[in-house]
């Protein structure tokens, strides 16, 4: 899932981006309100962190403006503003839930799970193809029953795979989905990963698709 933080503080920041990065989301970081709208007019995100107390733009306004234009992705605040008024505003502004600074990041990674999870329509959205089983909510993938250990990496290169078996995904699809902005990636990043994965869930169950890119082997 690709996450957009909105957050001023870069010792905050950075916690969040490596504990979302960890759960395997591809997460950009805006640092103050005008930021954060120009990144929203993108439309890709699933899911928006957003700090209240923002430079040049406050968060409720930011929010507001955001679902004025439609703007349907789900949105989590994280702000050390305790006032049950200011609980009061931001869900009538339109967000979807409140997390109090300071939070516990375990706390954040499973209410940011059960938003995407109400976001997808799906109480338990567990993906299976060909033996595979990736399962979102607890981070878990298994092969034939049997569990397999993956990295972050992995476990978000299989699952976009998984999301849309029949799809060929394109190597700069792939970084789009895995990264987040002014992360480093290299040359080759992608290619390790594909090897990596391979070896741990059969080399036979990722195709690459000469000149294009990579899907699941189609069910026999």
């Amino acid at each position: 899932m690709r996450l957009l933080l909105v957050e001023d503080d870069e010792m905050i920041a950075e916690t969040v981006l490596d504990s979302m990065r960890r759960e395997g989301h591809a997460v950009d970081w805006a640092r103050d309100g005008r930021e954060a709208e120009l990144s929203l007019d993108n439309d890709v995100y699933d899911l928006v962190l957003l700090d209240l107390g923002l430079p040049k733009k406050d968060g409720i306004e930011v929010l507001n403006g955001y679902r004025r234009k439609g703007g349907e992705a789900a949105v989590l605040i994280l702000t050390a503003r305790d006032s049950v008024t200011d609980r009061i505003a931001g869900l009538d502004a339109g967000a979807d839930d409140y997390l109090i600074k300071p939070f516990d990041l375990d706390e954040l990674a499973a209410r940011t799970r059960a938003m995407l999870r109400r976001r997808t329509g799906q109480k338990q959205p567990v993906y299976t193809h060909s033996g595979l089983s990736l399962d979102p909510a607890a981070h878990e993938v298994t092969k034939d029953g049997e569990s397999v250990a993956l990295v972050p990496r992995e476990f978000a290169l299989l699952r976009v795979l998984i999301e849309q078996p029949a799809r060929v995904f394109t190597k700069a699809e792939l970084e789009e989905r895995m990264y987040g902005w002014g992360e480093e990636v290299g040359s080759n990043a992608i290619e390790v990963h594909v090897h990596s994965l391979r070896r741990k869930i059969g080399t036979d169950q990722i195709v690459t698709v000469r000149g294009v890119g990579y899907r699941l082997k189609r069910p026999e």
